[in-house]
This record gives C-alpha cells, sequence and structure tokens, in this order.
C-alpha cells in the first residue's frame, strides 16, 4: 500500500474510523486521525491509552498491510 492511500483515507472530512488488517492477522482500529502518522514506508500507530491520548505506538511496515477495512460500514451492518 502507498503511504498516499493512508494519507488519503486518514483525511477523509468527516473523519471514518478504519481497521488496519497486517499479515499475521493482527489488526488496529483508527479511531481518530491523530493515531496515525504516516512516513515513506511505514506507519506509527499510536496504541492504548484512553480519551485519545495512546499510551505507546507500534510500527508497521506499508508493505504488511493486507487490507484496510471502514468501519462505518462494518457498524451500519451491525
Amino acid at each position: 500500500m502507498r503511504p498516499e492511500d493512508i494519507r488519503e483515507i486518514n483525511r477523509r472530512q468527516p473523519f471514518q474510523p478504519y481497521r488496519i488488517h497486517i499479515t499475521g492477522g493482527k489488526t488496529y482500529e483508527i479511531n481518530h486521525p491523530d493515531r496515525v502518522f504516516v512516513l515513506r514506508s511505514r506507519l506509527i500507530v499510536g496504541v492504548g491509552g484512553d480519551n485519545d491520548i495512546p499510551d505507546g505506538t507500534e510500527h508497521i511496515s506499508l508493505i504488511n498491510i493486507v487490507r484496510i477495512e471502514d468501519l462505518t460500514a462494518v457498524n451500519a451492518d451491525s
């Protein structure tokens, strides 16, 4: 996946939460645009915490992203 693709998803107005699926089956739910920092070859994702303030970070290589799922569509189906 290209960094521009992630930036475009993250900058949608209004913001739409999404889930990042990576190789190995791990997922990251992005409920706020400030949880993701996009670099040329990887993402830095804020994890844990509350009130939209993360406790830590994880680095995800863009080549390990399998797909991105729009959570607004998932929640509408529930």
